[in-house]
């Protein structure tokens, strides 16, 4: 159970627009890079300075529970971590690296196939922010001064998309993942993303600095 998640969806009644994304993508080969061109609008020629990217693992670039970038997305992953080097890109990921990985094996095994750290936390998305805020500023060299130079791709509005408004970070939602989402959860998330959109809601601005 995700009990970060339950406690913070009521946030939500405070602040509909935390579980909104800046960006919505199909799937994640449509990822663009660099990622800034994802937030451009009205034809600007440069969005902000992205300099990091936290990556979801399940059902974003992996199937759920298998520790390997999907076959179709492998040119996307790698083309991402060229744009985006050594701890400048990162794996957030519920099931590896938390204390559903007995071990660590989930992650010892992901980060083999992937090339990229997997983040030890000891709190479930979208509660462990500040733990992923901690790890970049531990981390000189990926220039990270402030919440907005951080950007969050993944595939659930309630976990992904919302951690990304907690930290002041830039959110990227993939709306199609690998597999289709049959859950009541995501159901919901959809559902309810539409309606606040209707009804004029947006996701907050990113943090300039850190809080």
């Amino acid at each position: 159970m995700n009990i970060s998640a339950t406690l913070n969806v009521f946030k939500l009644f405070r602040d509909p627009g935390l579980c909104l994304p800046h960006a919505t993508i199909s799937n994640f080969n449509q990822l663009p890079i660099p990622l800034s061109k994802a937030f451009t609008l009205n034809g600007e020629r440069q969005g902000p300075d992205i300099r990091a990217i936290v990556l979801d693992k399940d059902n974003c670039f992996a199937k759920p529970k298998e520790n390997v970038v999907w076959k179709p997305y492998e040119d996307k992953f790698e083309a991402l971590r060229e744009a985006y080097p050594g701890a400048r890109l990162l794996i957030v990921s519920n099931s590896a690296g938390t204390a559903d990985d007995p071990g660590e094996k989930d992650a010892v095994s992901l980060e083999k196939n992937t090339g990229v750290t997997v983040l030890r936390h000891s709190t479930k998305k979208p509660g462990c922010g500040d733990e992923i805020l901690s790890y970049f500023r531990n981390v000189p060299t990926c220039g990270i001064t402030k919440p907005s130079q951080i950007a969050i791709v993944g595939d659930r509005l309630f976990t992904d998309v919302m951690m990304a408004n907690m930290m002041g970070s830039w959110a990227v939602y993939v709306k199609n993942g690998v597999v289709q989402e049959k859950g009541l959860f995501a159901h919901i998330e959809g559902r309810l993303a539409d309606y606040l959109l209707q009804k004029g809601y947006c996701p907050p601005t990113p943090l300039s600095q850190f809080e």
